[in-house]
């Protein structure tokens, strides 16, 4: 679950959005359990629910009107934090387009191949690629400042 839930909130930002997502992955598996218990790869089965679960999310209505506030009404303690700059990181992924970001999170955090990516998304292997080209080119761009 905690893989889960870190890689849906590369994907969406937002902790709160990636529980959700979380919660959704899990109720579609257990609805569809005797199909996800006869994939070959289970976890890839997993992470490919997730990922069409959180673009799912971002094509409902309502999420259009809702606006995420960067304040919180209460302040948590502290969290020790594993990467050095973890604001700098998310405002690169939210950079990037839904797909562009899916890949780049599929590919580059979670180790998955050109292949796993492509059948997680349900989209062709040269899509993976372009995509991760320009996602890494949309980075590049917003660190180097240029157009």
């Amino acid at each position: 679950m905690d893989r889960w839930r870190r890689s849906a909130f590369l994907l969406c930002q937002d902790w709160h959005t990636a529980d959700d997502v979380v919660s959704a992955t899990v109720a579609k598996l257990y609805r569809n359990w005797r199909r996800a218990g006869q994939a070959d790869n289970r976890d890839a089965y997993a992470q490919r629910v997730l990922t069409r679960a959180w673009l799912d999310e971002r094509r409902r209505p309502w999420k259009r009107r809702e606006q995420a506030s960067a304040t919180l009404p209460d302040v948590a303690a502290a969290v020790p934090e594993t990467v050095t700059d973890r604001a700098g990181l998310a405002a690169l992924l939210r950079s990037l387009a839904p797909k562009q970001r899916a890949v780049l999170v599929l590919r580059y955090y979670l180790d998955c191949s050109v292949e796993e990516t492509a059948r997680i998304l349900g989209v062709s292997t040269g899509t993976v690629k372009s995509q991760s080209a320009r996602g890494l080119a949309n980075l590049r761009t917003v660190i180097t400042g240029q157009s």
